[in-house]
C-alpha cells in the first residue's frame, strides 16, 4: 500500500473522476522474449511475459491507471486503439503526442474510458514494434444498471486475428529504412498461434461473444467458423442491429463483437481466418471445441471469400446503428440525428505511392508525414516555434508529387464535418481516427462528388473508429470535432503508416478551460525541444 500511495502522488488523475467514477490499476513489464508463433524462433515483445499482452478490462468510465516498465534497450509506446482520450490527447500514445518511455524507465498512463463501451486494442506505435507483438485486447463493458440489447453470454472471448511475418521486427523496419516494400506476409496468427494452436471451449447450447480484432499490419481477413452462424451484435462501441453472417470481414485495425451459439453436434469445429483481395491466400485455423466433444477436427476447413469486393462492400453497407439500444454514443450538437446536422466543412484525403530520393514513400494529399524531434501536441503547449506548421497539409488532393513535410491540419473545435477518403489505388485500405467515433454515412466504387451525398445514410449509419475504403473507390464519414486536442489521422496498413501516410489534426479553440481539455499530465515525459522544462508543479 505504501507503494500505491507513493504513485499516486506522483501521477496526475483528474479529481473530478477519481470523484465519481472507479479506477482501476494495471503494472506492466515490456521485455523481448522467444516466441515461435510459426514454428520457428523469433524476438517478439511480451507484455508481463505474456503474447499476446494481457486483456485490459473496465467499465463505461472506469479511469485506468497503466504503468508501462520499458525493460526493452530502446524507446518504446502505447497507443490505445479507440480509446477516445476525452480532453486529453496527451495520453494518446503516438509520438505526435506523447514522448516515448526511454529504456529502463517507466511511465503512468491515465486513461478514462468515457462514454465509451465496446471492443477495442492496444498496441505498440514506434520503430515498427507492431511487427513484434505488444498487444492485446481492450473491453469496456457497459454500467452494471444500462441494458445491452441481447442476454448475458456464456463466455467472453478476446480474438487478435493478423497477418504475421517470420522475419524480426528489426529486419522489416531496416527493409523499410532502406527505402523498400515490405514482401507478402508468411502467415496469420490467431491470438499469437499459428494453424491449430488455439482452442476455445465451449459448452453445448450455450452463447458465447467474441471480440475479434484485426491487430494486423496489412491485409484485411475473413472470420468464419465451420458450421455456425456469427451474429454482430457490435462494431467499436456501437451496438449493431443484430444480422446473421456466414464470415464476417475485419480489415486491418478494425474491432467487431459477435454472438456465436454451439448449437451443432459435439465435436471440434474448424475457426478459419484468411486473407481477402490478395492472389495469394493466407489461411490459419484454430479449434472452437465442445466441452462434450470427443471428435477432433478433419478435413478442409471451410472457405471463405476471397477477391470479391462486391460481397465486402454490400456486407460492409448491412452493418448499422442498434438506434433503440441504450449505452453511450455521440451527440454532436445535443442531437442524437447525425443526418439532420449541417456539415460545415468537407475534407478530401487522397492516399498516393511513389519515390521521394529514390525510396519509396507514402502520402496523404501529396504529403508523406516526417517526424520531428519534439511531439507536436507537447510542443504546441509549450509553444515552442518551429517544430511543425499549421496547414501544411491541404483540404484537398493536390495532384503534385509526394513531398515530405510534418503535416498537421487545423481544424475547429465542435465543428461538424464530413471527410471523405479517396482511394484511387488497386488494394484495400483502412483509415483511423484517434480521439473519435465517426458515422460512415457512404461508400462506393468511382470517384466521389457532391451526387454522391445522395447516396448516403443519414439514418442510422454505423458510428466506429476506423473504416476501409475499396479500391478505386471512396467511403465518406461524418464527425462531430468535440474533442480538442492533436489527433493522429492514420492508414492501418503499417508500413504505408511508417513511411508517411498519415497526418495530424489539431482540434482547437482560443478558450482555454479544463472544461475543454485537461492541462499537461503532471508525470508527463518531456523530451527534445521541451526538455528540461517542467509540466506542473506537483
Amino acid at each position: 500500500m505504501a507503494g500505491l500511495a507513493a504513485l499516486l502522488c506522483f501521477i496526475w488523475i483528474p479529481i473530478s473522476a477519481l470523484a465519481d467514477d472507479p479506477y482501476r490499476f494495471f503494472d506492466w513489464n515490456v521485455t523481448y522474449g522467444d516466441i515461435y508463433p510459426l514454428g520457428i524462433k523469433q524476438q517478439g515483445i511480451l507484455i508481463n511475459g505474456q503474447f499476446p499482452g494481457p486483456d485490459v478490462f473496465s467499465v463505461t468510465n472506469d479511469n485506468l491507471i497503466i504503468n508501462v516498465h520499458n525493460s526493452l534497450p530502446e524507446p518504446f509506446l502505447i497507443s490505445w486503439n479507440g480509446v477516445q482520450q476525452r480532453r486529453n490527447s496527451f495520453e494518446d500514445g503516438v509520438y505526435g503526442t506523447t514522448c516515448p518511455i526511454p529504456p529502463g524507465k517507466n511511465f503512468t498512463y491515465i486513461l478514462q474510458v468515457k462514454d465509451q463501451i465496446g471492443s477495442f486494442f492496444y498496441f505498440p506505435s514506434l520503430a515498427f514494434h507492431r511487427a513484434a507483438g505488444g498487444f492485446g485486447g481492450i473491453r469496456i463493458l457497459s454500467r452494471p444498471l444500462i441494458p445491452v440489447p441481447f442476454d448475458e453470454p456464456a463466455g467472453d472471448f478476446t480474438v487478435l486475428i493478423g497477418d504475421w511475418y517470420k522475419a524480426n521486427h528489426t529486419d522489416l523496419k531496416a527493409k523499410l529504412d532502406f527505402g523498400k516494400r515490405l514482401p507478402f506476409p508468411d502467415g496469420i496468427l490467431i491470438n499469437g498461434r499459428g494453424p491449430n494452436g488455439y482452442t476455445i471451449t465451449v459448452d453445448q447450447g450455450k452463447t458465447y461473444r467474441l471480440r475479434i480484432s484485426n491487430v494486423g499490419l496489412e491485409h484485411s481477413l475473413n472470420f468464419r467458423i465451420d458450421g455456425h452462424k456469427l451474429i454482430l451484435v457490435e462494431v467499436e462501441g456501437t451496438h449493431t442491429l443484430q444480422t446473421t453472417y456466414t464470415s464476417i470481414d475485419v480489415h486491418q485495425g478494425q474491432s467487431v463483437s459477435v454472438l456465436v451459439t454451439a448449437d451443432q453436434p459435439p465435436k471440434d469445429y474448424y475457426i478459419a481466418v484468411s486473407t481477402r483481395f490478395t492472389t495469394t491466400v493466407l489461411t490459419s485455423t484454430a479449434v472452437l471445441h465442445y466441452s462434450n466433444s470427443n471428435q477432433p477436427v478433419s478435413g478442409p476447413p471451410p472457405s471463405g471469400p476471397t477477391i470479391q469486393i462486391d460481397w465486402s462492400l454490400n456486407q460492409a453497407r448491412s452493418i448499422r446503428t442498434n438506434l433503440t439500444a441504450s449505452g453511450p454514443r455521440p451527440n454532436p450538437q445535443g442531437s442524437y440525428h447525425y443526418g439532420l446536422i449541417n456539415t460545415t466543412r468537407t475534407i478530401r484525403l487522397a492516399s498516393s505511392a511513389g519515390l521521394v530520393n529514390g525510396k519509396q514513400r507514402y502520402a496523404v494529399n501529396s504529403v508523406s508525414f516526417i517526424p520531428t524531434d519534439t511531439p507536436l501536441k507537447i510542443a504546441d503547449y509549450f509553444n515552442i516555434s518551429g517544430v511543425f506548421r499549421i496547414g501544411s497539409i491541404s483540404d484537398s488532393p493536390t495532384g503534385q508529387g509526394i513531398y515530405l513535410d510534418t503535416s498537421v491540419m487545423p481544424a475547429d473545435y465542435r465543428a461538424f464535418i464530413e471527410i471523405v477518403f479517396e482511394n484511387h489505388e488497386s488494394i484495400v485500405q483502412t483509415w483511423h481516427i484517434d480521439g473519435y467515433s465517426f458515422w460512415v454515412v457512404g461508400m462506393d466504387g468511382g470517384t466521389w462528388s457532391a451526387a454522391s451525398r445522395n447516396e448516403y445514410n443519414l439514418r442510422d449509419a454505423v458510428s466506429r473508429c476506423t473504416t476501409q475504403v475499396y479500391p478505386k473507390s471512396w467511403t465518406a464519414i461524418y464527425v462531430a470535432l468535440d474533442n480538442k486536442g492533436m489527433w493522429n489521422v492514420r492508414t492501418e496498413f503499417w508500413a504505408r503508416q511508417y513511411l508517411g501516410q498519415q497526418f495530424y489534426l489539431r482540434v482547437y479553440s482560443p478558450v482555454q478551460s479544463i472544461r475543454d481539455e485537461f492541462p499537461i499530465p503532471k508525470n508527463a515525459l518531456l523530451c527534445g525541444r521541451a526538455a528540461g522544462r517542467r509540466t506542473r508543479p506537483l
